[in-house]
């Protein structure tokens, strides 16, 4: 990955953006779009997108641009904040993490308290922390302090540094999904300098992680005939990963493809034969119910959109240092292109 690419993937994932709080992220997202995009523009909803004007068929590729987050429920006599979650998150992540709150005249620095283990009773130690029993201490003494400084529905998220690790790796939280948003971006940039015959839509999706309102009305508002929708999956190649049931996926194994549910098996069929075709590695994961991702909102769209989920190999899911392979992204984003560039007018997605 290049370095002006790589920068623009560090400024994505260390600018906060909780579901339904998306405004700086998507700001950032579009002000690099605009440096190649035929047109750049957000919706009502907070999704941003970029166009490349064509022919047909109309092309919609989506990551979804939100991330896990916390939600300030109320503010005790004490000035400690208790929170609701904002996505899935597993609250023994949560115990001690510091947290960037978006307050009153900027941003605020917390910690997540939980009674210490020196005072627990021994069946105290033996249960799972629940997030009703967790609270967000911002260092103030009385809830006028607190006021002072963040209101209740202040959003927020993990404070958690970006890090490269070694062979290509990076760790940081809100790469759920802000890596989609960063490849459907990065394959829009590699159909720029070869232009597909397609009208390409890249969509940064909002609010993925609660409602999939951005799919929603991305898939509706442009109208497209076959749309991608790019998301991580979990990786299996750590200890305990249970293969047999989410399939061989590695860290620097290339995209992954997935099969069933919402995914078009025309598409499906494309994205392999392209893959092979062009050397790129890839491997398979079965979604037989649903897939989790903007997919499962977007194939129903209008009359229904040819879909396929292309998702990045991610460990560490939902947490704050979720660790991905760069490699994986760049052949991610060379796959999407390559099958943008594959469609004509008369591309059939019906399954005959």
């Amino acid at each position: 990955m290049n370095d002006h690419s790589l920068a623009f993937l560090k400024r994505l994932l260390a600018t906060p953006g909780p579901s339904g709080d998306e405004v700086a992220v998507g700001r950032i997202w579009r002000h690099e779009a605009e440096t190649f995009a035929d047109r750049v523009y957000a919706d009502v909803r907070g999704s941003s997108y970029a166009v490349l004007e064509g022919g047909s068929p109309r092309v919609l590729l989506a990551g979804h641009i939100d991330e896990i987050g916390v939600m300030v429920s109320s503010i005790d006599d004490d000035g400690f904040l208790w929170f609701s979650p904002i996505g899935g998150w597993d609250p023994q992540v949560l115990v001690g993490q510091r947290v960037r709150l978006a307050g009153r005249a900027g941003d605020v620095i917390g910690v997540i308290g939980k009674k210490p283990i020196h005072q627990m009773k021994s069946d105290e130690r033996e249960k799972a922390s629940k997030i009703e029993d967790l609270w967000i201490d911002i260092g103030v003494t009385s809830r006028a302090e607190a006021r002072e400084l963040v209101r209740v529905g202040a959003t927020g998220v993990i404070d958690a540094p970006i890090y490269e690790l070694p062979g290509g790796r990076i760790v940081s939280r809100s790469i759920d999904d802000r890596i989609g948003a960063f490849t459907v971006l990065e394959a829009l940039r590699l159909l720029k300098h070869d232009r597909p015959h397609a009208t390409v839509a890249a969509v940064a999706t909002s609010q993925e992680e609660i409602t999939f309102a951005g799919a929603h009305t991305a898939a509706f508002s442009f109208e497209p005939q076959v749309a991608i929708a790019v998301d991580v999956t979990f990786a299996t190649d750590h200890p305990n990963a249970d293969r047999r049931q989410y399939g061989n996926v590695r860290l620097g194994g290339g995209p992954v493809l997935s099969r069933g549910s919402a995914n078009s098996l025309v598409v499906y069929d494309m994205l392999m034969a392209i893959a092979e075709r062009e050397g790129i590695p890839y491997s398979i994961q079965v979604n037989p119910r649903y897939t989790g991702t903007d997919a499962d909102a977007i194939h129903l769209s209008r009359g229904g959109v040819a879909t396929a989920v292309i998702s990045i190999p991610n460990r560490y899911m939902h947490s704050p240092n979720e660790m991905i392979a760069l490699s994986d992204v760049e052949y991610a984003a060379r796959l999407i292109a390559a099958f943008v560039r594959s469609l004509t007018p008369e591309t059939s997605f019906i399954p005959i």
